[in-house]
Formats: structure tokens, C-alpha cells, sequence
């Protein structure tokens, strides 16, 4: 059903991808895993025909039988941010009933005084078809009616995941499917995913979430560095791996550490309600606090107004009532101020980039504007901490679009340290990363609390991420606060 043969990809003299091959029959589910920028995201959007701007493509690409879809990695790039989800969702339905309604008419003779499907019909279909689509990618219907930003990473997953069913498709491309999913919905997305290979449709996974790809994968394709360096057998290659980088790979994982002493209270949390525009609660009298150096750990289900919390204490959500205060005074109510003691890393990093120019620019641009540092220092500076994340010269050099989602993250990492914060807030930031590279950066940021004194609020799904970094944990559900001590 799928032959890609030879493919390469190349921007601005650097290969991307480098002779990829494969094949994929109905109803088979292949997982491409392998580090950030390995070529995974660019392999997965030439299945679609398409690529990012700059970006060359050769090599043949072969899709019979249907058409395909994809699920990005950062929903919120592909959803409108000013249009209910309900809304989009139906207009995608109309169309694939208008479309299925044309091909009728194209293989038989309209009987005499037949006629067309009156708009109400159509929409009654097409109300019809959304709420299907809803109810297999386990979307809520109640939340039809919000817009994007009122969702959370995992609810915003579940509805591109509902688009791309409306399409009736025989390939899925899946990029990081469960990434800021809570355990349930995870489970809940697997078993779908093997439901649609039940059904027939082809699923391509590009997925640093080893579980998920072990649970769903027939076969493995493990790429670095643009190149498949081992493919094969799900169960072969996760259980003898033969070549080194595939068994460090899977070696990978964070290991539980002790919780540390920490200073007095740095950040206080009191009585914190917040609201989506127009909306019932989300967070309902909250109240938290924050030791010096410390790690606090966030966790609950999508949803449950973790996200919401973490943009409360960086000042990025206004529709809330209580006090935040840092060393006893309220923190700042202005953005700028306040980003000089707060900064904030974003699950989708992509979406805070702006995408017109070179990353490594917007990196040193935070410790001119918040610094005061002068254009030559910042750039040094920079450099020096993207270095640290592990992105080279020529990969900071480039635009946003011509990044991994992980590099990014990283990226985003850095930019947010160039501020010199006293708290920074992590929101889902290891999940798209694979094992090595989250290694490294869990790592990092242990570092960055005992030399620097840094104060971490981490958001996460990720169990072993928070046994690997957290002091205390807080749980939140259904917008209420409760704590228990570290996993």
C-alpha cells in the first residue's frame, strides 16, 4: 500500500534525510524512532507530499488504496486559533459529505424527482460524523464548543486526531501521539490506534515513547543522523537490538533521586481561582507553596488545569483571582517585569518562535531585552548555552521551521535560562525528546539548581521525569490542589 524508495531531503547544503526505504501494507503499523532532528518529522510529512519551506525532496514516495492524514506533533500549529474546535471540525465533515455526495452522483443515474440532500441534511450528516470522530479519538463533546487556547496539550491531540478520522484515511501519520497525555488517555489512544489497524488503515508512528511503540509497532525503522541505522521486526529490534545507538536508546531512562534539603518559601501561591473566558472555573482556590532551589512537580490528567496553573505564576493568564508573591511581595502584574524572575518553557515550542527568523538570533534577543546585556555579549552568551543543550552553531543559525519539535524544546530551554530566572516554569518539556537527549537535559537542569540556585515548577505526565527531578509533588484534579511526597 506504501513504498517510499530512496528518499532525500536537503536545506541549504545539509541532508536531513538520506536513502530511506520501506514498505507498509494495510492495516500494518510502522514506528520510525530515533533522536530529535534525525530526520524522523521531514521522513513522516514526504509520506503526505509535502515538506518544510527550503526543504528539497527526491526519492519516490508510492500511496494506493486511499488517502492519508497526519497528526502533528504541536496541534495547536495546525488549529485555528480564532474558530470553535466544533466548528472546524464540522466544515471538514461538510466537505467529506459534499465530496462522498459527488462520487455517488458520478456512479449512478439520479432516479426521476431525486433530489440533492437539503443543507439541513447535510449538516444533520455531518453533526453525525463529528460526533463519531469525537467519540473514537475520545474527545469530550462539551468540549466542541471552546476555542483552542482553552484546551490543554492532550485534549488539543485528541482533536486533530478527530480531523484526521473525519478523512476516512488508509495511512495515519502519527507524530508524537501521546505527548502531554496523562496515563488513561494514552492507554485510550493506543487502543484506538489499534482499532484503526483493525479496521484496515496503515499507521506510520514517529514516537520517542518506546511503550507506545513496543504496544503498537509490526515493525521498526530506527533512523540518526538522516540515516536508518537499523529496521526490522518490532520485537527483534526492541529486544536484540544489533547496532550500538539503537541499545543506548533503549537504555536510556531517568533514574530516581533522593529529595534534597531546600531554603525557606521563594514562591507562595494563595488562593488562586482562574477561569476560561466566559467559562466554568478551571483552577478553584489553589494554594501552593514553593521552596527556594526546590523542584515542584505538578501533576493530574489533561485537563485537570495543570497548564492553566503554570501560566498563572508566569503572568500569561488574566482571567484569575488570588495573589502569587515571590520572597513575600507580590510578583509583578506587568509581562516584562515579572519575565525577569519567571520565565516559562512551552510544551509547543514551535508556537513561540517567531518563524521569519534564525533561532539563535531569538535566543540571545532575551538577555539584551531582559538583561541589558549588549548585542555582542548576548550573542557570546548564547551560544555558549545552546552549546550546553546540545544545538550546534549552524543548527541555532537556522529558522524554526528548518528545526526538530526537540530541538526546539531545547532551544527554548536556553532562551528561557539567557534570562537569569529565579523560577522556571517546565510545562511538558522533556516529551518530545528522545531518551538520550532527555538524559542529558534532566541532567542539565539538576546542574543548573545547585550551581545557580534555580527553583524549578514542573508540569508533567512523565513519572520517571518527576522521580528523576522532583522535591515534592502536587496533584490537581477536576481544579483542586492535593500534595503527597516525592514518588
Amino acid at each position: 500500500m506504501l513504498r517510499v524508495s530512496g528518499l532525500r531531503a536537503e536545506a541549504d547544503g545539509h541532508v536531513l534525510v538520506d536513502g530511506v526505504s520501506f514498505e507498509l501494507a494495510a492495516g500494518e503499523v510502522l514506528a520510525l524512532v530515533g533522536a530529535s532532528g534525525s530526520g524522523k518529522t521531514t521522513t513522516g510529512l514526504a509520506l503526505l507530499g509535502e515538506h518544510a519551506p527550503g526543504v528539497r525532496v527526491t526519492g519516490e514516495v508510492r500511496l494506493t488504496g486511499g488517502a492519508a492524514a497526519y497528526v502533528p506533533q504541536h496541534p495547536s500549529s495546525v488549529l485555528n486559533p480564532v474558530r470553535r474546535v466544533g466548528n472546524v471540525l464540522r466544515e471538514v465533515a461538510r466537505r467529506q459529505a459534499a465530496r462522498a455526495e459527488r462520487a455517488a452522483d458520478g456512479t449512478r443515474q439520479r432516479a426521476d424527482g431525486e433530489q440533492r440532500r437539503t443543507r439541513r441534511e447535510r449538516a444533520r450528516i455531518a453533526d453525525e460524523l463529528v460526533a463519531e470522530a469525537a467519540r473514537r479519538a475520545r474527545l469530550p463533546v462539551e468540549l466542541l464548543g471552546r476555542y483552542p487556547h482553552q484546551l490543554s496539550g492532550g485534549q488539543q491531540q485528541r482533536v486533530v486526531l478527530a480531523q484526521a478520522l473525519l478523512l476516512d484515511p488508509a495511512l495515519i501519520v502519527a507524530d508524537e501521539p501521546t505527548t502531554g497525555q496523562d496515563g488513561l488517555i494514552r492507554a485510550e489512544v493506543i487502543e484506538e490506534f489499534r482499532r484503526l489497524r483493525a479496521q484496515g488503515i496503515a499507521l506510520v508512528l514517529l514516537s520517542h515513547d518506546l511503550a507506545m511503540v513496543r504496544a503498537l509497532a509490526d515493525r521498526v525503522v530506527v533512523m540518526h543522523a538522516g540515516r536508518v541505522v537499523e529496521s526490522g521486526p518490532a520485537a527483534s529490534v526492541l529486544d536484540t537490538p544489533r547496532h550500538d545507538y539503537t541499545r543506548r536508546l533503549l537504555a536510556a531512562r531517568p533514574e530516581p533521586r533522593a529529595a534534597t534539603d531546600t531554603g525557606g518559601v521563594l514562591l507562595e501561591v494563595r488562593d488562586l481561582v482562574a477561569t476560561h473566558r466566559g467559562g466554568s472555573p478551571v483552577l478553584a482556590g489553589v494554594s501552593m507553596s514553593v521552596p527556594a532551589g526546590a523542584c515542584v512537580a505538578v501533576v493530574g490528567r489533561s485537563g485537570s488545569g495543570k497548564t492553566t496553573l503554570a501560566r498563572c505564576v508566569a503572568g500569561l493568564h488574566q482571567s484569575a483571582s488570588g495573589t502569587i508573591v515571590m520572597d513575600g511581595r507580590p510578583l509583578p502584574r506587568h509581562l516584562a517585569r515579572r519575565a525577569r524572575d519567571v520565565q516559562y518553557v512551552f510544551q509547543d515550542a514551535r508556537a513561540s518562535f517567531d518563524p521569519y527568523r534564525a533561532v539563535s538570533t531569538q535566543v540571545a534577543r532575551t538577555a539584551v531585552r531582559l538583561r541589558g546585556a549588549t548585542a555582542q555579549e548576548a550573542t557570546a552568551q548564547a551560544g555558549s548555552l545552546l552549546e550546553r543543550v546540545g544545538l550546534d552553531e549552524q543548527t541555532a543559525g537556522r529558522r524554526p521551521s528548518a528545526l526538530s519539535g526537540g530541538e526546539l524544546q531545547r532551544a527554548a530551554l536556553a532562551r528561557a535560562l539567557l534570562a537569569g530566572p529565579r523560577v522556571l516554569v517546565c510545562d511538558e518539556i522533556t516529551s518530545g525528546l528522545d531518551a538520550l537527549v532527555q538524559a542529558a537535559i534532566l541532567d542539565l537542569l539538576d546542574e543548573l539548581r545547585r550551581d545557580l540556585g534555580l527553583t524549578l515548577l514542573l508540569i508533567s505526565h512523565d513519572m520517571d521525569v518527576v522521580a528523576r527531578l522532583a522535591d515534592r509533588v502536587a496533584t490537581l484534579d477536576d481544579g483542586r490542589l492535593t500534595w503527597e511526597e516525592k514518588p
